[in-house]
């Protein structure tokens, strides 16, 4: 008698199932957006986001903008090892770790409310990880007067960066600016956010305003710098596609 196929791989395969992991796979959307991307009927939608959900490989979050909403997560961490797990089903030799590629002369704009929290932990996460070679930037649609103070001691004591003379910037200072990315961190932002001139890529990251406390900005920040580790492909993937000819 044949194995049964890894679940990922019957998880995965149904087309619709594939299309909507696809359009999760750069940003967080909403019910609706997805029906949009895929073409398909609400109730169809919401089926097979249940069982991607019930599959570990997608969550939800309650929109801070519109609690009436959610918005959508794939995650890419567990996609990652399932797809190891996969390749190791048929044959070890196929489960490997891909470093990402190196990324220069990219910039980036992360954008939230506050500009106190989470955009400048983007922000300083995205350029240790590239070691300066991309050109991250935050701001906020409404900047508080200085950095929140566990920003400073988690980016300082989890990942030796040293923000402590940082200050929140305005999302106006930054709007002439040309940016090949703009990565909006919280809901209310997203919808802040204006349109851009020189039309960047836009994504959406749904992260929950962290509440006072070392622990849980500690694990808004090991989130964030997730969602950076996985970003890094994407930014080099683009960067590729606008050069050819």
């Amino acid at each position: 008698m044949a194995p049964e196929p890894p679940a990922f791989v019957l998880l995965a395969a149904h087309p619709l199932r594939w299309a909507l992991l696809t359009a999760l796979a750069g940003t967080d959307l909403r019910v609706r957006e997805l029906v949009a991307r895929v073409g398909e009927p609400q109730n169809l939608v919401s089926y097979h986001l249940r069982l991607l959900r019930d599959g570990g490989l997608v969550s939800a979050t309650r929109s801070t903008f519109d609690g009436r909403d959610s918005y959508y997560h794939l995650d890419l961490d567990r996609c990652a090892a399932a797809l190891g797990d996969t390749g190791a089903a048929l044959h070890p030799s196929l489960r490997r770790d891909t470093p990402p590629p190196p990324a220069r002369g990219i910039t980036v704009l992360f954008i939230c409310t506050g500009n106190s929290a989470r955009s400048p932990i983007a922000e300083a996460l995205l350029r240790q990880r590239t070691g300066g070679q991309v050109t991250a930037t935050s701001a906020g649609t409404r900047p508080k007067p200085a950095l929140h103070p566990d920003t400073v001691r988690v980016l300082g004591d989890e990942f030796g960066i040293d923000v402590a003379g940082q200050r929140p910037r305005s999302l106006d200072a930054v709007a002439e600016r040309r940016f090949d990315h703009v990565i909006t961190l919280c809901d209310k932002a997203r919808e802040a956010c204006p349109e851009f001139s020189h039309h960047p890529l836009r994504r959406h990251w749904s992260i929950p305003e962290p509440a006072s406390g070392h622990a849980e900005f500690r694990r808004t920040a090991q989130e964030i710098d997730t969602r950076v580790r996985h970003l890094l492909p994407d930014l080099v993937a683009a960067q590729d596609k606008e050069v050819q000819p």
